[in-house]
């Protein structure tokens, strides 16, 4: 087994959480999960594959992981973040037993491929694949952004290698609980947005670089993103996953997907942006007391 310990975030996952564990077990028996009180079979299930459980109370997804790395019970050099929804590959399983331990001191990071999988289909184009993920880190060198959304891993220290092989996001569920799931997301997008104009919080983050990192290029995209009008730039960013990086390739199954996720769901966050604005102002202090009421959120 290699010296190395997963962390897995769960919330009534119990659809994935065996296949998850069963594809880490190839390569280690160190899992940590972070329940935020299930009420399926997910910690059963969980436990009964050998995984370390304990439970705390959900606030953001970036606070919930840090606490996974704080109190993570395995004294390991690496740590590797999984969603309970992904899955190893064999061929990834097989590179970390191979490559992991011949890595310098000085390689304190590892990206990894993230393959989507939507309706049992590969989503290949539209620019998702392959999405460059920094998934395992030395214990010690890096942290979780403390934003809403689209939280990355950042290293203080060190170089970073990439790996061949993927990990797999194969979400069970159905559409329904996907777009419920989305509207959710958009709440947490809207904030992250808000950020960017409003500074909420001084908090460490990947620094955005066009021709840096795949993190940092989409940090530096985000940012371009941020810039352009408002429920103008949904329909732009569908045309260019859609035509330009050939999202139609995928097909009907494709199309909801890309229509969904880049059209669908960027429009509901410019909305939600939005009724903000609208109901709050565009004063700092109003925005952050239009949440507290709303939402039951500080900023």
């Amino acid at each position: 087994m290699q010296d190395i310990s997963v962390i897995i975030l769960t919330f009534n996952e119990e659809k994935h959480i065996a296949r998850c564990l069963k594809s880490l077990l190839r390569f280690t028996n160190k899992i940590f999960v972070v329940d935020s009180g299930s009420t399926d079979q997910t910690v059963a299930i969980a436990e009964s594959l050998g995984a370390k459980v304990v439970q705390n109370t959900w606030i953001t997804y970036a606070i919930q992981f840090n606490f996974g790395i704080e109190k993570n019970p395995f004294d390991t050099r690496w740590l590797m973040r999984m969603d309970a929804d992904e899955y190893v590959t064999p061929e990834l399983a097989l590179e970390i037993k191979h490559r992991l331990e011949n890595l310098s001191q000085a390689t304190t990071g590892v990206y990894v491929k993230r393959r989507v999988v939507f309706m049992n289909q590969w989503i290949k184009h539209g620019g998702y694949y392959p999405t460059w993920l920094l998934r395992l880190w030395q214990n010690g060198k890096g942290v979780c952004e403390e934003l809403w959304m689209d939280e990355h891993i950042k290293l203080f220290e060190g170089s970073t290698v990439q790996f061949e092989n993927d990990i797999v996001d194969h979400n069970l569920n159905n559409l329904t609980w996907w777009t419920q799931k989305h509207n959710l997301y958009a709440i947490r997008e809207v904030v992250d947005l808000l950020n960017i104009s409003y500074n909420f919080a001084n908090i460490q983050q990947v620094a955005p670089r066009l021709f840096g990192t795949q993190d940092q290029r989409k940090r530096y995209l985000k940012l371009k993103y941020a810039s352009l009008p408002l429920f103008t730039r949904p329909f732009l960013y569908f045309f260019y996953r859609y035509f330009v990086k050939l999202g139609f390739l995928d097909g009907k199954k494709g199309l909801i997907w890309h229509l969904l996720q880049g059209l669908w769901y960027r429009f509901l966050v410019d909305a939600k942006l939005f009724e903000v604005y609208f109901r709050a102002g565009k004063d700092k202090q109003t925005i952050v007391e239009f949440f507290r009421d709303e939402y039951g959120k500080n900023i």
